[in-house]
């Protein structure tokens, strides 16, 4: 599963590309995130009332390394609206879609806009997920978020395996500056960023269009019209961002390959043929991202 260090990661490539300096590694980055003092995540907090109620529990040191006390803790709004990992999966009516590039035979989703709950400022996290993975298909998409707005600003990926520490920093900056439906992404919108990342996993041939479940499986298809061959694809949680049933979403893909046909006519198409595969979505927005570099920075200027 993709981690709070691979979006890290992505956003290290791009930033550095731009800033023209040499990006941290992806090892460098894990053992870096590992050391950073997070602070209290969604664990600590549903653990806080049972050490609050304690009298005779000793005081222990919490994650950033000060002492805990016996005494009430206030209430933190911002740790209230915590929702654990941003992803694709859990932040609300957030969208990203592929569909195959002709050039690359990676493929890219069509450009769409959603409204969702931002939510905001938060403590730093621990990675919510440990990952062995060293090779994987994947995907990396770069929103712009704004307001109350989370629009597509690029998405490449491939169904190939690719070496973690090579893919996801080629595919950060292939989906940031080489995406054809977008102009390059600039120095000056890196603020207004956030990066998702998707490791696909379970690639299996479906019996037929239907053959799939929605929230879980992402869909690739391919099929013959007019006698040319099409092929699209939907990352897992993109039809139920779009409140889509499996027939829409079949529609839609084949309406994102570039197919014209009628509606009701979709089920007769040529040699229609569908994978399914799943992959769940780990999301950083800039401010996280840029929190944890000053750190690295500071911990950089120690050491000279």
């Amino acid at each position: 599963m993709a981690t709070i260090e691979h979006c890290l990661y992505c956003f290290e490539a791009l930033s550095a590309s731009l800033e023209k300096r040499t990006p941290m590694t992806l090892y460098q980055v894990q053992t870096s995130w590992a050391a950073y003092p997070k602070g209290l995540d969604e664990e600590d907090e549903e653990e806080q009332p049972e050490l609050e109620s304690s009298d005779s529990s000793p005081p222990s040191d919490n994650e950033s390394g000060k002492p805990s006390s016996s005494l009430p803790v206030p209430r933190n709004p911002t740790l209230e609206r915590l929702s654990g990992p941003s992803s694709g999966t859990s932040t609300p009516a957030s969208s990203s879609s592929s569909s195959l590039t002709p050039s690359t035979n990676n493929t890219t989703p069509s450009s769409s806009s959603a409204s969702f709950v931002p939510i905001g400022l938060h403590p730093r996290r621990s990675s919510q997920r440990s990952s062995n993975i060293t090779e994987s298909p994947l995907f990396v998409t770069w929103n712009t978020v704004s307001s109350n707005q989370k629009s597509l600003r690029g998405c490449i990926g491939t169904f190939e395996p690719q070496p973690l520490n090579s893919g996801l920093s080629s595919y950060a900056l292939t989906s940031a500056l080489q995406d054809h439906r977008f102009s390059p992404i600039r120095l000056s919108e890196l603020p207004s960023l956030e990066v998702s990342v998707t490791l696909l996993t379970d690639f299996e041939t479906a019996r037929d269009a239907m053959d799939w479940e929605l929230g879980v499986h992402g869909v690739r298809i391919s099929f013959y019209a007019r006698n040319k061959r099409y092929g699209a694809c939907y990352l897992p949680d993109v039809a139920p961002e779009q409140g889509w049933d499996k027939e829409e979403t079949i529609v839609s893909l084949m309406r994102k390959a570039g197919w014209g046909g009628r509606r009701e006519k979709w089920s007769e198409v040529g040699d229609l043929k569908v994978v399914r595969f799943q992959g769940a979505a780990e999301s950083v927005g800039w401010e996280e991202y840029r929190a944890w570099r000053e750190w690295v920075e500071k911990g950089e200027e120690k050491a000279k």
